[in-house]
Parts: C-alpha cells; sequence; structure tokens
C-alpha cells in the first residue's frame, strides 16, 4: 500500500474568506479553504510534471479555483473558469481579476475607499489583507493567467487544455444544476469531462454528501471525506467514454 504524505496548513486563511477580499454573492456558497488547498495537494501526487493548468467547469462566483490561485501560484500555470449562468461568470471574471497584482491592488484602493465613505474599519482590515495577497502572489510568481467563459460543460465539444479539474457540484436549496444536465449530473459531469480533457489529467469532484458515486467500472485514485463533504479523484482516461 502506497502511504501519501500531504503539508498540513496551519496558516491563517481569514483573507480568503468569501466577500472579504474575493467577491461574494447571494446564491454562490464558498468552499473550505484548507479542504480545497489539500485536495489539490492530493491530484498533485497523481499528475505528470510539477505544474499544471487549472479548471472548474461549474465555477459559480469562482471562489475555489481563485483560492487555489493565491494559494498555490507556484503550481499552478492557468486558470479556467466556466458556468452555465452568465450572471454567476461575471462575479467569477472579477474574482480571477484579483489572480493578478493590479487587480488585487484596485481590490485594495476600493476598500479603502469604502472604509473611508463608510467609516468601516473592517474595510481597512480587508484592504490590508488584499495589499498582502498581492505581495504574496509577487512572491510566488507573479500574475496568474486566466480565462472565464459561459459554456454548458454537458455539451463541451471541443477539447480543454487542462491538467487539473476540482469541482465543487450543485447541492441542496444553495445552487442546483442548469444547463443539459442528463438524469444522473454527476455521471454526466464525468462522461463530459472525459470527452474533453487531455487522457492524463486529474478530476477532482466534490459535494455535500456522504460520497460521490462514480460509474460502475470507473476506479477512484482517491477519495476524501471531511464533515458534511466528500471529494473523489479520478484520471480523465478513466471516465472517457462512460
Amino acid at each position: 500500500m502506497v502511504t501519501y504524505r500531504y503539508a498540513i496548513e496551519r496558516a491563517d486563511h481569514s483573507a480568503l474568506a468569501s466577500g472579504h477580499v474575493l467577491r461574494s454573492a447571494p446564491g454562490f456558497p464558498g468552499f473550505p479553504v484548507r479542504l480545497a488547498s489539500e485536495l489539490l495537494q492530493r491530484a498533485r501526487v497523481h499528475l505528470e510534471g510539477d505544474r499544471a493548468r487549472l479548471w472548474d467547469p461549474c465555477c459559480g462566483s469562482g471562489y475555489l479555483v481563485s483560492v487555489l490561485g493565491l494559494l498555490h501560484r507556484d503550481l499552478i500555470t492557468h486558470v479556467r473558469a466556466t458556468d452555465v449562468d452568465a450572471d454567476a461568470v461575471g462575479i467569477a471574471a472579477r474574482n480571477l481579476e484579483l489572480l493578478t497584482v493590479e487587480g488585487l491592488t484596485e481590490r485594495e484602493r476600493e476598500l479603502r475607499r469604502s472604509a473611508r465613505d463608510f467609516g468601516r474599519i473592517a474595510f481597512v482590515e480587508r484592504a490590508e489583507a488584499a495589499r498582502d495577497l498581492a505581495a504574496g502572489l509577487t512572491v510566488m510568481g507573479g500574475d496568474l493567467p486566466h480565462a472565464s467563459a459561459v459554456a454548458d460543460v454537458f455539451t463541451l465539444t471541443e477539447p480543454v487544455d487542462a491538467d487539473l479539474v476540482v469541482t465543487d457540484v450543485p447541492y441542496g436549496e444553495l445552487t442546483h444544476w442548469e444547463g443539459d444536465a442528463p438524469q444522473d449530473p454527476v455521471h454526466g459531469l464525468l462522461a463530459a469531462m472525459g470527452r474533453v480533457l487531455p487522457s492524463r489529467a486529474v478530476v477532482v469532484v466534490t459535494a455535500r454528501t456522504r460520497r460521490v458515486r462514480l460509474p460502475e467500472g470507473v476506479r477512484a485514485l482517491e477519495r476524501v471525506k471531511v464533515g458534511n463533504r466528500a471529494a473523489v479523484l479520478v484520471r480523465a482516461r478513466d471516465i472517457a467514454g462512460i
């Protein structure tokens, strides 16, 4: 049996809380930062190469991939965020701007104006967090190339240049599937990604459930369960043609 070791993070990630520096909106939930980081580090073990192009096909506000980009700029070379919801992609595009030093600097200025206009110390703290994130981004390699687009993952036919997918699928009352979703959306999502991803890519799917079910015959690289969330890691070639 192979045992993998992952870095245990004790750092304060409050600056990355949804709505602090990164933008949020009703109906677009955040994601546990430490879990996001752990999932990326687990996936890294299975990647070919030290760096990866990251894609989230159900990006919502873009929070998850933006957090990963800011935390692991040294591991990620490009971020792609797509969603069938145009409003969601609009928010995601603004969050992806924070993967650049200028975007974070402008966000700092915006938060300082809010602190002045509303007289709230919380906005000063957020502005300082944006400044610190910009400094950290510079140290880790500078601006992270990114792209966002409105796209229905279930109908994609063109290849997607990504080495790693990390996505949190819709659940419960907060979010729901839209577009041409099949009867079993998770299986349909896996099949759709298997059609467009390079065979070597690693796919991480997470949801608020006890267990993310895989189609019969598909082998999980790893499974993770933390609190009320479950995640599964699979290889793209294993979900091609399901």
